[in-house]
């Protein structure tokens, strides 16, 4: 373990660099330098919490899956599962049980051990309201193991998952931060304030949280699956963008996630590596499809002809996405139906299907996000869908809210609002974003994400079909053609999937984006 004064030193030194970073911009000045061996990750936000069970965005996951261990991991560059803290799992021939065999010797950072008995804590604390420690919650993303009926500890080192009918997406949730191991000991020592406290088995243990300046998390040197190479990292939330840009280019940061694309240029040359890699994203507009023009298909598909899709993609977003052609990202490469083409940029197509409706002149209120968790570059978009939309003779009114503001309008669903409004996904299995917001059953008044009122009674049961398909190419025919009616029937304006990007300096080896979209550093080296 490293000492507190190293640890205290370690903050100063990258904080004087980062004070640092925007003088030496200046003509003659010695650019800043962070400390050796200690990371500097320019992140996008302060964290909401520590606690895995407990948060929601990337922003926050990209720390987390430093911190903590699953059951099982994505194997490196792909979404694909592997063992982590469970060394194997058998499923049972009904798919209704997955028993685990968890690997022996670890232990929690505060030094506790991690055995069978800690996992079941961990789902019961999520899943039981009885629980002791279920009001150290809320846990949103809890829904990802609603189909566990029971957890039970079969000895010290072996535990059963017991589910209410076979959920196909099971080990992917568990290989998601969600389903990251907290220590139980730290949970009941710190109570609500664990997402403060955090504790898990992980490359790196969680040392300081400065509010609005570092979360530093050290190595630790008795991880199961090796020593990080590095001695600490230190994430900074450096909201502004620009200043972001400013700062790794002034040497106050080592890496930058989410770089502008605008910004992308300044990052040529030896001194720098830009890194994309594609992942599970879809940004879409949802449309009301319950009230207004949007209830009629042929004006939803004339949405879709109007919007030029490759010129916000090359010209707005600087060619760091590619045109969506369904609901489902390309990244899901085994259930993707790569049959589709996206809807072409057609305004003619546009107008008749308009007129055909009898829609000519509607008035759309359009409902735009500031900016929030894998939203790119929202307003400059909006305003480009908006120019696009009012060119085949729709009357389009924007609407901008903060993003939690922006949630909390379109999450509820937009009847009697809006007839359209901006939305961002990240996920991990071809499952969840169809079944949370395209089925009827995920009505928001239903307590689903299907914020635009969608109602397919085929892809419904298509949905339905494959979460209980044990057979992955069954799985991936029902996906399939679920895409081919979603793009017919066209709830939603399929604009983009991002290529997640960052920047290392010269100085940083052995780093590289991952498909999930986590930042995963116990390999990276800094010189």
């Amino acid at each position: 373990m490293l000492n507190p004064s190293w640890t205290r030193r370690t903050l100063l030194a990258a904080t004087a660099a980062t004070g640092l970073a925007l003088a030496a911009l200046m003509p003659g000045a010695a650019a800043a330098q962070t400390p050796p061996d200690v990371l500097v990750v320019g992140q996008i936000a302060e964290p909401k919490a520590l606690d895995p069970h407990a948060v929601t965005a990337v922003n926050d996951f990209r720390i987390l899956m430093n911190v903590y261990d699953g059951l099982v991991r994505y194997a490196s560059g792909t979404l694909e599962v592997e063992p982590a803290l469970a060394t194997s799992w058998t499923i049972s021939e009904d798919g209704t049980e997955y028993t685990f065999a968890l690997r022996e010797g670890v232990s929690f950072h505060d030094g506790t051990p991690f055995n069978a008995e800690a996992v079941v804590f961990n789902f019961e604390r999520m899943l039981n309201e009885d629980h002791p420690y279920h009001d150290t919650g809320p846990f949103p993303l809890s829904f990802f193991f609603s189909s566990v009926q029971s957890i039970e500890a079969m000895d010290e080192l072996t535990v059963k998952f017991t589910l209410n009918e076979p959920y196909a997406p099971f080990l992917s949730n568990l290989a998601y931060p969600t389903g990251l191991i907290v220590s139980p000991a730290a949970v009941m020592e710190h109570g609500a304030d664990f997402g403060r406290n955090p504790s898990g088995t992980g490359p790196f243990s969680f040392t300081e949280w400065r509010s609005n300046e570092a979360v530093i998390v050290e190595a630790n040197p008795d991880h199961w699956d090796g020593a990080p190479e590095l001695q600490a990292v230190v994430f900074r939330p450096i909201t502004d963008a620009n200043t972001r840009t400013a700062e790794m280019l002034a040497g106050g940061i080592d890496l930058m996630v989410e770089v502008p694309p605008v910004a992308l240029s300044e990052f040529q040359g030896d001194a720098f590596t830009i890194h994309e890699q594609a992942g599970p994203h879809v940004w879409f507009l949802i449309l009301n499809a319950l009230e207004g023009p949007f209830a009629d298909v042929r004006v939803r598909q004339a949405a879709n002809y109007a919007i030029n899709k490759e010129a916000i993609v090359n010209d707005v977003l600087e060619g760091t996405a590619e045109v969506a052609a369904g609901p489902t990202p390309p990244a899901f490469a085994w259930a993707y139906n790569e049959a589709l083409e996206p809807y072409p940029y057609d305004p003619d197509r546009a107008r008749e299907l308009i007129a055909e409706a009898g829609a000519e002149g509607a008035e759309l209120t359009f409902y735009v996000t500031e900016g929030g968790s894998g939203m790119l570059d929202p307003v400059a978009m909006g305003t480009a869908m908006q120019a696009d939309l009012e060119a085949v003779g729709f009357d389009v009114s924007i609407e901008t809210y903060e993003w939690n503001t922006f949630l909390g309008e379109v999450n509820p669903g937009l009847e009697g609002k809006a007839d359209m409004a901006q939305m961002a996904w990240m996920t991990n299995d071809p499952d969840t974003l169809p079944f949370l917001a395209l089925r009827t059953a995920a009505w928001p008044d239903q307590g689903g994400f299907n914020s635009g009122y969608y109602s397919n009674e085929e892809v419904d049961a298509l949905l339905e079909a494959a979460r209980v398909e044990t057979d992955q190419a069954e799985r991936a025919r029902l996906y399939k053609e679920m895409q081919e009616i979603v793009q017919e029937d066209a709830p939603w304006v399929f604009v983009a999937n991002w290529k997640q990007n960052a920047v290392t300096s010269d100085a940083v080896a052995n780093f590289a984006l991952e498909p999930s979209f986590f930042l995963l550093l116990d390999d990276v080296v800094k010189n």
